[in-house]
């Protein structure tokens, strides 16, 4: 077409070069034309109508797809196909003109499929998280790998089109540059293989509460991606540590207790050992007026009461017969008391014991599981029970230990 436009241009007696300019000048006014014209087309009917399909469709994928502009990204092919093919039409063959314009053409083609492709990429991770499997498998870390494995071959064939090679042969240049692509792209290419592990082995999910002291984490795991994750603590901070360090590094997942239903009560009270004692009739008569403890006393007498008429010793000291404790009577209060607790868990770990005698006295520990999860809740469960246990110790004739303090010490000067 050119060529017949050049043909004219001299036959209406004008110069070879000036043919040549106003020829040359015209293919790109026709080329600009061409580009507006069928992008216009493009906006004005393929889109709206696909859109309107969209719209029509009772499935949501595709809605998603059109949020991300797949459907919009798309239809900017139109023009680039148009273009490529009216090059054709309107150069002679292995025109250089002709080829420079295809090579253009191509690039933006090249360029327009690469976005299209993060469009659908980005749609097909947002459709992927409305299904309850993305909280087990998060694939946000593959999306990213695959994104940046087809920028960087997108890069590789803008190159070979522009130098007009072959895009093989710029492979196997990048190849002999593998150890540099290692050391620029290591943090990249160790948090992918950390984030393969990490979801095959089910390790980390979003919504996890984990924590990494190392890197100031504690809180929630908001986003997991194939350089970091990110964990919101709960001073509302935002934690980053880098995908590789949660296989690399420990880190405590708190997700099994959450899964299970309950959260572990652990905290010790450090008893004076000077206040234990046998319990005498006076003490067990008072006893007896808690009703959490008449069934233990009515079964621990009566147990008490038949051993020592089978194994009768020596009255004249204590220790000839089994008597009760004010430490043990304390220890089967707590026990009653947590067992009709209703926010304690009794299908879980239930256990009131002693820990080894320190310097500080003698630590009675709980070890139970409350029912609530909720940090709020749970501390508020875990002071009630803390408070009604240490004004309950003086109502068995027992001490709580405690160094002491200038107040301690004012009072014994004063004596």
């Amino acid at each position: 077409m050119l060529n017949i436009f050049e043909d004219w241009l001299l036959n209406q007696n004008l110069s070879e070069r000036l043919s040549q300019s106003l020829g040359f000048s015209a293919t790109i006014v026709a080329l600009l034309i061409l580009i507006l014209l069928s992008g216009w087309a493009s906006r004005r009917f393929l889109l709206p109508w696909l859109e309107e399909a969209v719209a029509r469709s009772t499935i949501k994928w595709d809605d998603t797809l059109v949020e991300h502009f797949f459907f919009k990204r798309l239809a900017y092919l139109v023009p680039t196909v148009a273009v490529y093919l009216a090059c054709d039409l309107i150069y002679p063959t292995a025109s250089p003109s002709g080829n420079l314009f295809k090579r253009i053409t191509l690039i933006l083609f090249v360029i327009i499929s690469v976005r299209v492709l993060d469009a659908f990429l980005q749609a097909a991770h947002d459709i992927y998280r409305t299904h309850g499997a993305t909280k087990t498998k998060p694939i946000r870390g593959y999306i990213q790998a695959v994104t940046i494995v087809v920028y960087i071959m997108a890069g590789i064939f803008i190159v070979a089109i522009a130098t007009n090679q072959s895009p093989w042969g710029i492979l196997t240049v990048f190849g002999g540059l593998t150890a540099v692509l290692i050391l620029v792209f290591k943090d990249t290419l160790l948090g992918f293989v950390a984030s393969i592990q990490l979801s095959a082995n089910d390790m980390v999910r979003v919504g996890d509460w984990i924590e990494m002291p190392k890197y100031g984490a504690d809180g929630d795991v908001v986003d997991v991606s194939i350089n970091t994750i990110k964990v919101r603590n709960w001073d509302k901070t935002i934690a980053t540590i880098p995908t590789y360090a949660l296989v690399s590094d420990s880190f405590k997942n708190w997700r099994g207790m959450t899964e299970s239903g309950g959260r572990r009560i652990k905290r010790a009270l450090f008893l004076d050992m000077n206040s234990v004692t046998f319990c005498n009739e006076e003490m067990l008569t008072s006893f007896g007026k808690i009703e959490l403890l008449k069934p233990y006393l009515d079964s621990k007498c009566t147990e008490i009461t038949d051993y020592n008429s089978e194994h009768r010793g020596d009255p004249g000291s204590p220790l000839n017969d089994r008597q009760q404790t004010n430490i043990g009577v304390f220890r089967a209060y707590i026990v009653a008391y947590l067992r009709n607790h209703p926010k304690i868990r009794q299908d879980m770990t239930f256990l009131v014991r002693h820990l080894e005698p320190t310097a500080q006295g003698l630590p009675m520990e709980i070890y139970v599981f409350s029912s609530e999860q909720a940090w709020a809740e749970y501390e508020a469960i875990q002071a009630d029970i803390f408070d009604h246990i240490l004004a309950a110790v003086p109502e068995f004739g027992l001490r709580i230990f405690q160094f002491p303090s200038g107040h301690d010490l004012k009072g014994v000067l004063h004596t």
